[in-house]
């Protein structure tokens, strides 16, 4: 069977058997491909050594030497190429301590965590799959390559990773590998923090984002962070049916994310994120909507408008959609909402101080003084605004502002 790969990489796999080694793709792109899907990058394994690779290619890239990785750039792009190897003992449950290179093919696809991520090609020997990846593709499976218990404790991380392909792919996992899920849980204790909000974060952006939940179901949620294991609580019933319904949102991080946690409050959501090690912008996000989904949105124009100042641009509509896609119950109302959110954008209605046809230059040019109270003027206009946009006019609030602040 002949697949279709980027000529770069084929320049690649060309420029090494030309020196007499064996190379392949590997991996995740092989997979990919043969499911109909864009690979997001091309790995490629080979008989040769790092010194040797960096000889037949010159200019290189140091990427991971002591596990055998160099990096070749082609248009702006980083192939990684690894040589064959068999890893040595996993002492933190993570990285192997050492590595050994070896001329078998056999031996490198070996040590790798699933079936469907153990396959090579190349043109000239067409897909080498050893251990039924292909079967396993066809059938839509997660298996582990060998024993399982034994491929997840090399690398605990691993049992993210089978629930994250179970989303993606929308694969089930074999039994014996399920099984493994839980026995190795506790070992998700030495993963950093960072890797497995990655993988969760996949997971939640998946198309199946509901996967989430075998998280729980398998035991490793205690083992996630001190937090996490409390969504689930005495919310499961609507944690679950928030995650089944979080397909329908668009796939960005924030409301995925916000989802997953709408029933846990803000401080939850806020505790789980910092312990996951996410992004500010991302937490910031999530904590917004968390914080205004419980909350219920009144169609008057005023109180929009007092929502929408609250929040920074855009978030509002994803708002909106949180609470379309987990309380379809109150679509009809939520799509009142919209339209008079749309009505305020199309009138051009300040929402935002900085929109307000009064500036602190302009209170300090009618004799203000710099300070706290001129602060507490534009606050107090910017107030008077959201109820009376059609006040917004600067002749109109100067007065308003110069008048009560003499009074005062």
């Amino acid at each position: 069977m002949q697949i279709i790969i980027p000529k770069q990489v084929e320049e690649i796999l060309a420029g090494l058997r030309a020196d007499g080694y064996e190379a392949f793709a590997v991996g995740g792109c092989v997979r990919d491909t043969l499911l109909g899907r864009v690979p997001g990058d091309w790995d490629i394994t080979t008989s040769a050594r790092p010194e040797q690779v960096k000889k037949v290619f010159g200019k290189t890239i140091d990427t991971g030497l002591q596990h055998g990785t160099v990096t070749v750039m082609r248009e702006h792009v980083g192939y990684e190429i690894t040589t064959y190897r068999i890893d040595g003992e996993y002492e933190d449950a993570r990285h192997p301590k050492e590595v050994a290179f070896t001329s078998d093919l056999k031996e490198d696809l070996r040590r790798r965590d699933f079936t469907i991520n153990a396959m090579a090609y190349s043109h000239e020997t067409g897909i080498v799959d050893i251990f039924g990846g292909m079967k396993d593709l066809k059938e839509g499976v997660v298996r582990c390559v060998g024993n399982a218990v034994e491929r997840f404790t090399e690398d605990a991380l691993r049992i993210l990773r089978a629930i994250r392909f179970s989303a993606q792919l929308n694969f089930t996992i074999e039994d014996e590998t399920y099984a493994a899920l839980t026995v190795i849980a506790p070992n998700l204790a030495n993963v950093s923090k960072e890797r497995i909000q990655a993988e969760l974060t996949k997971t939640l952006l998946s198309d199946h984002p509901e996967r989430i939940l075998l998280v729980e179901e398998t035991g490793m949620s205690p083992y996630i962070s001190a937090g996490f294991h409390s969504v689930f609580g005495t919310n499961i019933g609507r944690v679950r049916e928030a995650c089944m319904r979080a397909s329908g949102l668009p796939a960005r991080k924030s409301l995925r994310w916000a989802a997953f946690l709408s029933y846990g409050g803000e401080d939850c959501a806020a505790q789980i994120l910092k312990e996951l090690k996410m992004d500010n912008d991302t937490t910031d996000r999530v904590k917004t909507l968390v914080r205004w989904f419980s909350e219920e949105l009144q169609e008057d124009d005023c109180k929009v408008r007092e929502v929408m100042s609250s929040m920074e641009d855009g978030r509002f509509d994803e708002l909106l959609l949180l609470k379309e896609s987990l309380l379809p119950e109150e679509a009809a109302g939520t799509g009142r909402i919209r339209k008079t959110a749309e009505a305020v954008r199309s009138r051009g209605d300040c929402i935002r101080m900085r929109d307000m046809a009064v500036t602190g230059k302009d209170l300090i040019a009618a004799g203000v003084r710099p300070g706290p109270d001129m602060g507490n003027i534009l606050q107090r206009l910017f107030l008077y605004v959201l109820k009376h946009p059609e006040c917004n006019e600067k002749e109109y609030l100067l007065n308003m502002g110069v008048k009560k602040d003499t009074e005062e």
